[in-house]
């Protein structure tokens, strides 16, 4: 930076680095306060769901989850019942970690036969005659 020697020009100096540094202060605050309302409860509960929700990953996840637990304790209400047979509720618990484990591991073909089903029932139907 070059020599300043005259006073009107150092002043003017001044207040344009004081204009600056009022400027920077001023975005510094409008950030800390960004952050501060980034970090309150309600909001960091609010982006993560929204991160839960838009994330297909974390989405197909769920729905293997829940379609195998409900699978699994259905299938074990249909074996066992109201049935307080000892003998009964053990095959019920194997029942219903088989049926859990065998969904969970062939959801994808599960789900992609779901959502052809679902196109077969509520799909567009082409009327005859017309092509």
């Amino acid at each position: 930076m070059e020599k300043i020697n005259y006073v009107a020009r150092l002043k003017s100096e001044i207040q344009m680095l004081e204009e600056e540094q009022a400027i920077k202060g001023q975005q510094l605050k409008d950030q800390l306060f960004l952050t501060y309302e980034s970090f309150k409860p309600a909001k960091l509960i609010q982006s993560t769901l929204k991160d839960l929700v838009t994330s297909p990953y974390m989405l197909d996840n769920i729905i293997d989850a829940t379609l195998s637990i409900a699978t699994g304790y259905v299938s074990k209400r249909i074996v066992v019942g109201a049935s307080s047979n000892i003998i009964r509720r053990i095959l019920g618990s194997l029942i219903q970690a088989g049926a859990t484990k065998f969904i969970s591991s062939h959801s994808g073909a599960i789900k992609a036969f779901g959502v052809q089903a679902f196109t077969q029932i509520f799909g567009k139907k082409e009327k005859p005659g017309k092509s």
